[in-house]
């Protein structure tokens, strides 16, 4: 089966879309089908070959509100030959140019929606004026909406009237490149860590609301932040850092790679992930990574694995913008270093029984093959 994605980018660049495509892509591709990813050229780069994916770069004019615009997509998808297209939101120029080729070459078309499209300032109208406009087109021509957990069914006006469309398919995680390491911490424990983008776009992810819970706490338990990303909200965190008395305390530690990932979220004790808005947050990946690295978490209840995480007391959930319930959860996993083992091992074990790529690649693989059937 020939299999196009369209993606935003593709690897290396670093984002929850992209490490979606790459690895859905890359299980796909072990299975003998032919994958094409088309994309923008960031980072630049032209025709290649990754893991069995074949990636051709476009060059993109410009950006707008993170999305890049390559107008050389239109002909790179009409002429490719394909028997599968699928795209993903947030990305709307990739996604509906995927659709409008759908339609012009009668193409079966997938679309994995992993959040809404919302804007704050100058690109709120933007947004908005999308959301009640081209979505709809995209999402009627979808033959398939992929999301990754029933509560977001619940979240999305937009996804209501395409309820009959949509399918649960969890996400996974790579248990061969995220896993338990023996490391030797340099200090005595209680580090904590936070992996994400620090940019405008990325603010929901709930840095601040997690400086402001550690500002309670300060003072009662020692404790380490590594911060783990870059983006132009770095001086505004530092900022924050630094009104809040935590220079100390709060190490940033720029862009991560995923090697550099693997080793704090083994040099720390718990992983904190606060993200606050159940419209943009579509899963957290980040969280079943540290998980696989038998780390207890601390989420929101917005977060995909949520309902699994407290159910199976692999961390500990809590309401999204609530700082006093946040700050009492890192106190109290701190302060008692058993709970952080017992969840630490129900962790990993949960993302071992349930959460893996090939377990979601069955899923889309069968919507597929019912497609072109």
């Amino acid at each position: 089966m020939k299999i196009l994605q369209t993606p935003p980018r593709f690897y290396p660049y670093i984002g929850g879309v992209e490490t979606y495509v790459y690895y859905l892509s890359r299980e796909l591709a072990k299975r003998g089908h032919l994958v094409n990813i088309t994309c923008a050229d960031e980072p630049i780069g032209g025709s290649e070959e990754i893991d069995g994916i074949k990636v051709k770069r476009l060059k993109y004019a410009c950006k707008i509100a993170n999305t890049n615009i390559t107008l050389g997509l239109p002909k790179a998808l009409f002429n490719q030959d394909t028997d599968i297209i699928h795209t993903h939101l947030p990305c709307p120029w990739n996604a509906d140019i995927s659709a409008i080729i759908s339609r012009l070459r009668k193409k079966p078309l997938f679309l994995t929606y992993h959040n809404d499209i919302t804007a704050t300032g100058a690109n709120k109208l933007l947004a908005e004026t999308y959301n009640f406009t081209f979505l709809k087109f995209l999402l009627n021509q979808a033959r398939k909406i992929f999301v990754s957990t029933q509560n977001y069914l619940e979240y999305s006006v937009y996804l209501r009237p395409f309820l009959k469309k949509c399918i649960v398919a969890p996400l996974g995680v790579d248990l061969e490149k995220f896993k338990p390491l023996n490391l030797t911490k340099d200090n005595n424990g209680n580090n904590i860590f936070f992996l994400a983008k620090l940019d405008k776009f990325h603010r929901y992810k709930g840095l601040e609301y997690l400086l402001s819970s550690l500002k309670k706490i300060i003072n009662r338990v020692p404790l380490k932040l590594y911060l783990g990303g870059e983006g132009d909200l770095m001086r505004y965190y530092k900022d924050c850092v630094r009104k809040l008395g935590l220079d100390s305390a709060v190490i940033f530690l720029g862009q991560l790679n995923q090697e550099e990932s693997l080793r704090y979220y083994n040099l720390c004790d718990i992983f904190v992930f606060p993200s606050v808005s159940p419209s943009q947050e579509g899963f957290g990946l980040v969280a079943l990574e540290a998980m696989a690295c038998k780390k207890p978490v601390i989420i929101t209840d917005i977060i995909g694995v949520a309902l699994d995480v407290k159910r199976e007391h692999a961390g500990i959930v809590v309401k999204p913008k609530n700082t006093e319930e946040l700050s009492e959860a890192i106190k109290y996993l701190l302060l008692n270093t058993n709970e952080i083992k017992i969840m630490g091992e129900n962790a990993l074990k949960l993302v071992r029984e349930k959460y893996s790529w090939q377990r979601h690649a069955d899923i889309v693989e069968k919507e597929y093959l019912e497609a072109i059937e």
